[in-house]
């Protein structure tokens, strides 16, 4: 009688493998998605500055600080060099200057408007478009000036 060793046989010696480790995995991979999201990101910060009204002013320079901006896209008038006024960039003639200001309050929610007149036309001309302006609908008028000019108190900011 002497001591004997069992072996177990799991039918045709063949190892099976876990079932565990061939499962899907649970986790979601956002790499991708904030690699994508990084990308749409960095274009865009770069495409907003070139969306803004490109009619070339000199404008004239203030101490004023930069106004709010509203959800609405801002309507911007130019009047250029030459004495000539655009709408956003469409070139408006004086005596349809009114009549199109107005449709275009009719279709904007805000009566916010910017100004942008270059240094060299004279103030009678601003102060007639600014009429025009309000008689078109438009009472929020901004004008817009380039910042760093000198302050009343004679310091450069």
């Amino acid at each position: 009688m002497g001591a004997g060793t069992v072996q177990k046989d799991d039918g045709g010696g063949r190892r099976r493998r876990r079932r565990g480790s061939a499962r899907p995995m649970a986790e979601i991979n956002v790499t991708p998605f904030v690699d994508v999201m990084l990308v749409l990101l960095i274009i865009f910060m770069v495409a907003a500055p070139l969306l803004t009204v490109g009619v070339p002013v000199e404008l004239p320079k203030t101490a004023a600080g930069a106004l709010p901006v509203d959800q609405e896209e801002p309507l911007t008038v130019t009047i250029t060099a030459e004495g000539s006024i655009q709408i956003q960039t469409t070139e408006t003639p004086r005596d349809q200057l009114i009549t199109r200001l107005r449709g275009i309050a009719a279709e904007r929610e805000s009566d916010r408007v910017f100004l942008r007149a270059d240094g060299a036309v004279p103030y009678l001309q601003v102060m007639q478009v600014m009429g025009a302006l309000n008689a078109g609908g438009f009472s929020n008028i901004g004008l817009v000036t380039d910042i760093g000019g000198p302050a009343l108190d004679g310091s450069d900011q």
